[in-house]
């Protein structure tokens, strides 16, 4: 019978891994964005002698576990740059070490700076990236390590920030030249907004500390158009190149054509409400005493005497809320006639509101929003009722809740919408400042409804909410998120800042979506008559038709003009001239000359 072969040992595999030729040296190009050329390359190794099992995190791992890592990530480096050496190729070579590796105590500096100029490389082309799996201790001391590399000309960067141990302090303290943004906060720039906050608060810090700044993990095109204009020099990923076995000359050319877009990248902006941190219901909860169902009315008054700042008692039962019992409306009760002796000793119950507004203690404040839009408005006075888990907690005041939800949609509303939470003004206007900053044309449109007062003094502000949602919902279902920004600047108005060429084209089918659609939010019978029936601005008698979008719209082409307010005032006016014409669209033509002066 044969005898299967004997799986190696991990020290075996890491005694394979040291010598010659068994591990692989592959490159990866950096890009530097405002000149399109590869600068540099990322030199990493791959295992030759059993690639399809054993990955280079693997063997760093046995290394780490056998005492050995530095004799491992030295030979990887030793290998790389003997290799970059013989390729011939020009730019930087970047090399992982980690922090333990350099700090060993048995690895002396002049054995890191060998193996990194390994074939005769200059040092001065070299830059080591500081890797590291495991938390440093005294950054201090790495920093003193990696100074002796530095007097040799060798630059030093942070590898992977944003994830792992590298943090701010490994950045104070050994002062790199060269920070590597983590692919985690890179790939998906574009498409979320707290990555681009987190990547600008990177930027800032990055200029006052004199770093230059690498995005790694770069994939996706709108990806990499950003990161250029976030002002960050270089890029690294799958997009810009693969690991090859030899150094490239040039990027992929859909890093090329990518860049070579004239379009400004379209911001990110957050899906939901905007708040400075989360608040919940919980937060405006105080401590209340509750009665039992079973208790009397007189016994509800005695407590109110004992407790004066109460404006409310919940009704408990088996630790639930079932009721809510208002002070105000229990001393006004009370004091008509015979009142007393008629419900002194009934049940609480009888004078409890039996659907009072209950709310989980982790439900969102913003939450609560339709609640104080709603019809019913008894909260006010008789507040809320804290549960957690199902179970009663404390009571809130309406005041209260008013008070904090107005205080967070105000905050918002500086930045995003309320209702649509599409950007407001100064997100919109922030925009329509970097279109103005490139060389391209675009167009203004500002978009209005017709005779929307007349719905909303007929239905109410909540189905009027419904109808401005609607056309948010229609205007993002018909612009191209990476070229086009909707800005919601108020009300039922709305500008989008268009780059897409189809504009025109764009506009139409809004407006003939939004007509579609707009007259299922009309009440049958009005909607039989083609109208309703209100009352114009003077107060008389008038018939309104269903509730359409007008589009007023201008062009802005090059040399664009810098004043941003004329381009605003005439896209206004087409508006309104599109409204008193009765026709969806109305395109604004002035000359360039016209455009750049005040109107």
């Amino acid at each position: 019978m044969p005898v299967p072969p004997r799986k190696d040992s991990r020290h075996d595999v890491l005694e394979r891994a040291l010598v010659p030729g068994n591990l692989l040296p592959v490159f990866q190009p950096l890009m530097r964005l405002d000149t399109l050329e590869v600068v540099a390359h990322e030199g990493l190794s791959r295992c030759a002698f059993a690639p399809d099992t054993v990955s280079m995190l693997d063997l760093l791992d046995i290394a780490r576990a056998e005492g050995r890592l530095a004799d491992l990530e030295l030979h990887a480096a030793r290998t790389i740059s003997t290799a970059f050496t013989a390729s011939a190729a020009s730019g930087r070579l970047l090399v992982n070490l980690s922090a333990r590796a350099i700090l060993q105590d048995l690895i002396r500096p002049d054995d890191v700076l060998a193996a990194l100029v390994a074939g005769g490389l200059d040092p001065a082309r070299v830059t080591i990236e500081v890797t590291e799996r495991d938390v440093v201790a005294n950054p201090v001391l790495l920093a003193d390590a990696l100074g002796y590399l530095r007097a040799h000309g060798m630059r030093i960067a942070l590898d992977d920030f944003g994830n792992g141990h590298s943090n701010f302090e490994m950045w104070n303290e050994i002062h790199p030249d060269i920070v590597k943004i983590d692919r985690y906060l890179i790939n998906g720039l574009s498409r979320s907004a707290e990555r681009l906050a987190i990547v600008r608060a990177l930027c800032q810090v990055a200029e006052t500390l004199g770093t230059d700044l690498v995005g790694e993990g770069v994939e996706d095109p709108a990806d990499l158009r950003l990161i250029r204009e976030l002002g960050i020099p270089y890029a690294q990923g799958f997009l810009i190149g693969y690991p090859a076995n030899a150094p490239v000359a040039e990027p992929r050319d859909e890093a090329r054509q990518a860049l070579l877009t004239p379009s400004v990248p379209v911001h990110p902006r957050p899906r939901g409400p905007v708040t400075q941190r989360p608040t919940q219901v919980g937060h405006l909860a105080m401590d209340a005493p509750s009665v039992d169902p079973r208790q009397s009315n007189d016994e509800v008054m005695a407590l109110f005497v004992d407790y004066p700042e109460l404006h409310a008692v919940a009704v408990v039962q088996d630790g639930r809320p079932i009721g809510l019992i208002n002070r105000r409306l229990v001393n006004e009760r009370m004091a008509q006639p015979f009142a007393r002796e008629l419900l002194a000793r009934k049940s609480c119950t009888a004078l409890m509101n039996h659907a009072p507004l209950v709310c989980d203690e982790q439900r969102s404040l913003e939450s609560l929003a339709d609640v104080l839009r709603g019809e019913d408005q008894r909260y006010l006075s008789d507040g809320f009722i804290v549960t957690s888990g199902g179970r009663y907690r404390g009571l809130g005041t309406g005041e209260s809740l008013v008070r904090r939800v107005s205080e967070l949609r105000i905050d918002a509303a500086r930045h995003a919408n309320p209702l649509t939470f599409l950007p407001g003004n100064i997100p919109t206007t922030e925009h329509l400042a970097r279109l103005l900053g490139g060389s391209e044309a675009f167009a203004v449109a500002h978009v209005d409804l017709t005779d929307f007062k007349p719905f909303n003094d007929r239905y109410g502000y909540f189905r009027g909410d419904e109808m401005i949602r609607l056309l948010s919902g229609v205007l993002s279902e018909h612009v191209d998120p990476a070229l086009d920004f909707i800005g919601h600047i108020g009300g039922d108005d709305f500008v989008v800042l268009f780059q897409s060429e189809d504009w025109v084209a764009r506009c139409q089918r809004i407006i003939e979506s939004f007509n579609a659609r707009a007259g299922a939010l009309f009440d049958p019978i009005d909607r039989a008559r083609g109208g309703l029936r209100g009352k114009d601005r003077r107060g008389e008698p008038q018939f309104f038709p269903f509730t359409t979008v007008v589009i007023g719209a201008v062009q802005v082409l090059p040399p664009l003009p810098q004043r941003a307010e004329s381009i605003a005032t005439l896209a206004a006016r087409a508006k309104r001239h599109a409204k008193r014409a009765n026709v969806g669209l109305h395109v604004f033509s002035r000359s360039v000359a016209s455009l750049a002066q005040p109107v």
